[in-house]
């Protein structure tokens, strides 16, 4: 019963939160090029992406030091960006936080982190399709300080709902998932997502009792982005300073074997001198991973994640498992090492992070976050 109710919490929220948004993936697209030409034109001042964002009587209702309300018009604003040097990036790092649709209207929210002034602007747009183009016709921003670096950290997840062919339920664990977010976030650094097929994935292990969860199952932002899982393609390396694999039942699934995914992983690791790190099952996403020599990843390291002995070998689930992990791990030259079960255990092989279980999880962020400033340090 304790695992029905997870699934029916999530069940539940998915469903939920599918309601609020009507836009189908023509129009997402096409919203999402709007925001980007606005965020791409205000970041390399670029004046005219700017205005092939916003409908020519757009306004924008802003902050003032001297007034409650400041309205610009886009004409004004644009003008602001024509003082910098055209194409030459000026500190500002934009993201798509959410989109909402209904017919032939919508929402969006997107961040602009300024890490040289240590502050954060949370915008929103109205945007409508006007002739069959999604224009903005009105922005409003507010802003706050923020310890953000614009540094990035991307998770690793999978789509599988089930146990490989099985009607086995499964999905990917909540709690490894919110107490590495968290662990990031408030250290100053952006998470984002990335599945095989791109879009919403299963969560398993809800506990709605526990603060963290709680906190995380009733964020529309965070939700927005579980939701919306990026598609490897859709990933730039260069973005990246870790990868992270999450565990859970899925990553069994769907992950370990994408050749996509491993490129992706690899890229950052090799060519960005990045992270790849994982915790309990997230392990099984990084057996397959060669280096550019040919050599397993995991070849000479020391490793950890759930152990094969921990499994409950007289499940039916365990027959659907591809391999087992552990023993994969053996097989390909590394030593697998863990503690006593509901006990944190974190291996650290230079720039290879990898943690038992979801108690490991906020412990190997640390870690990372530690590697990380060890390394800005040295720059």
């Amino acid at each position: 019963m304790k695992h029905l109710f997870f699934g029916l919490v999530t069940i539940f929220f998915f469903s939920s939160f599918a309601g609020i948004s009507q836009t189908n993936n023509k129009d997402r697209i096409e919203i999402e090029k709007a925001l980007q030409n606005y965020i791409e034109g205000s970041s390399y001042n670029q004046p005219e992406r700017i205005e092939k964002a916003f409908f020519p009587m757009a306004n924008l209702y802003l902050d003032h030091k001297e007034k409650d309300l400041w309205i610009v018009p886009i004409s004004e604003y644009t003008s602001w960006f024509k003082k910098g040097t055209p194409g030459e990036y000026n500190g500002r790092i934009g993201k798509i936080i959410s989109i909402d649709c209904y017919n032939n209207i919508a929402w969006a929210k997107v961040e602009i982190l300024f890490p040289t002034k240590g502050l954060e602007f949370m915008d929103m747009f109205l945007l409508k399709k006007i002739e069959g183009k999604w224009k903005i016709i009105s922005k409003s921003a507010g802003s706050k300080k923020s310890n953000r670096s614009g540094d990035r950290i991307l998770f690793i997840v999978s789509n599988a709902h089930y146990h490989g062919n099985s009607d086995i339920p499964t999905g990917n664990s909540f709690s490894e998932i919110v107490n590495a977010y968290n662990t990031f976030k408030e250290s100053g650094y952006t998470v984002d997502f990335v599945s095989p097929d791109g879009g919403s994935i299963p969560l398993a292990y809800i506990n709605t009792s526990d603060s963290l969860h709680k906190k995380y199952l009733y964020d529309p932002d965070f939700m927005y982005a579980i939701k919306h899982t990026r598609k490897p393609e859709e990933i730039k390396p260069e973005d990246y300073k870790a990868v992270h694999y999450i565990g859970g039942g899925s990553a069994m699934y769907g992950v370990p074997e994408n050749s996509h995914i491993q490129k992706l992983s690899m890229t950052i690791f090799e060519e960005y001198n990045g992270i790849i790190s994982s915790v309990c099952h997230g392990t099984a996403g990084i057996v397959n991973l060669k280096t550019k020599d040919g050599k397993y990843l995991v070849d000479g390291k020391v490793i950890s994640g759930y152990p094969d002995s921990y499994e409950k070998h007289d499940a039916d689930y365990l027959k659907q498992f591809p391999f087992h992990i552990q023993k994969t791990i053996e097989d390909r030259g590394g030593t697998f090492k863990f503690s006593p079960r509901n006990s944190p255990h974190v291996e650290a092989q230079e720039n290879l992070i990898t943690g038992q279980n979801y108690l490991s999880s906020k412990d190997v962020a640390l870690k990372i976050i530690e590697k990380l400033k060890m390394e800005k340090k040295t720059e």
